[in-house]
């Protein structure tokens, strides 16, 4: 099919079509994978077999043909995703949008466990300026919910990334709300997210299950500890350490005051961000590695403020940012990307909130009282 899409001299045309729906199949395909170069024939660029198979379905509808798809929503965030993003809202008007609840309810027989959305587009017209977004938790006879919302809120007119925001509970529409006040980026505060970059099975020769003379501490998210970094942790099955040398100082950092988030959260855990304080009075070393399972916040390469710090950890871990990411991100991935286009306070209120707090085991209640304090009075 895509040899036809490609437009073989001698060939026939491709079939069109009216309508169509659509279950693909969900697989990862690999950047030189015979299925990938196919999709790049027919101006296709994507990273997983489902949204090759809407793209190429996409290009055989007629001009006002209709498609109806059932897929994971990991297609709505993510830097992998953002060229099929950008084909799909080009080409095609988004008309309606369910998403179940549960991870699990939909598809138990198949032992699915992909976060699913069912969603009905129209071929070459324009956004349109509501759109219908539903929601049930999957289960058979489960009570379905609606509401009509612009698509200004679906796709926000400034983002580059084009995420698709799917609002499907009253918290996301709160967590909207309060975070349309925030103006700052990372970069106006003068901080980067990066991904951890030390990756363990390119360095194995290098990892120490235990410190030793010669090495540096190893963080993975199993050091983790109720908000401060726990190491070393013997009883993990992870190394503890990483050989200071020549040729693993490129991927170590220097150490000073980090956050942490990790890049993939487990399905039991309350908060799809999940932030953790490196602080180094805790751990005495020159140099630090951070695995490539964590993604950290840093200043040019270097630890941040203490205060600043500590703000955004509280801001991080707050309700508000868990339901608004979760408009957007349906899978327990969390990018650095993801993170880098949320927006934040400004660094004035972000220090106050660090300065205040005392200790970093707060419960949640208490960190969403610190930072609603903070936000709602410096509106």
């Amino acid at each position: 099919m895509s040899v036809r899409l490609a437009g073989d001299l001698f060939g026939k045309g491709p079939p069109e079509f009216d309508a169509a729906i659509a279950n693909p199949p969900y697989r990862k395909i690999n950047t030189g994978s015979p299925e990938r170069r196919s999709l790049r024939s027919v101006g296709v660029e994507t990273s997983n077999l489902y949204t090759g198979f809407i793209a190429l379905i996409q290009r055989l509808l007629v001009p006002g043909g209709q498609l109806v798809g059932i897929t994971p929503r990991s297609f709505c965030n993510g830097p992998y995703f953002r060229p099929f993003r950008e084909d799909f809202l080009a080409g095609m008007e988004l008309r309606r949008i369910h998403v179940f609840e549960s991870r699990k309810a939909a598809f138990r027989e198949d032992s699915v466990l992909q976060e699913n959305i069912i969603f009905h587009a129209v071929k070459g017209r324009k956004q349109p300026r509501q759109l219908v977004v539903s929601s049930s938790s999957g289960e058979l006879g489960g009570v379905i919910s609606e509401a009509s919302i612009p698509f200004v809120e679906i796709v926000h007119p400034q983002d580059v990334e084009k995420f698709i925001h799917i609002p499907s509970a009253e918290g996301h529409a709160e967590a909207k709300e309060a975070m349309g006040i925030l103006k700052s980026t990372l970069a106006s505060l003068g901080v980067t997210v990066s991904t951890g970059r030390v990756v363990d099975f390119r360095l194995k020769s290098a990892l120490r299950k235990e410190a030793e003379s010669g090495t540096v501490p190893l963080l993975y998210p199993c050091h983790f500890n109720h908000g401060t970094v726990n190491w070393p942790k013997p009883e993990a099955r992870k190394p503890n350490a990483i050989v200071d040398n020549d040729e693993t100082r490129p991927w170590l950092v220097p150490s000073g005051v980090y956050l942490l988030t990790k890049r993939f959260t487990s399905k039991e855990e309350r908060r799809r961000v999940v932030a953790c304080l490196f602080e180094p009075e805790l751990v005495e070393a020159e140099w630090i590695g951070i695995e490539n399972h964590l993604n950290y916040f840093h200043a040019s390469g270097h630890g941040l403020d203490r205060s600043l710090a500590r703000g955004l950890f509280a801001f991080l871990n707050s309700t508000m940012v868990d339901q608004y990411f979760r408009r957007f991100s349906g899978h327990t991935q969390v990018n650095a990307t993801d993170i880098r286009t949320l927006a934040y306070p400004d660094r004035h209120i972000l220090e106050a909130m660090g300065s205040e707090m005392k200790a970093l085991d707060l419960s949640q209640d208490e960190i969403d009282q610190l930072v609603s304090r903070h936000l709602h009075g410096n509106r």
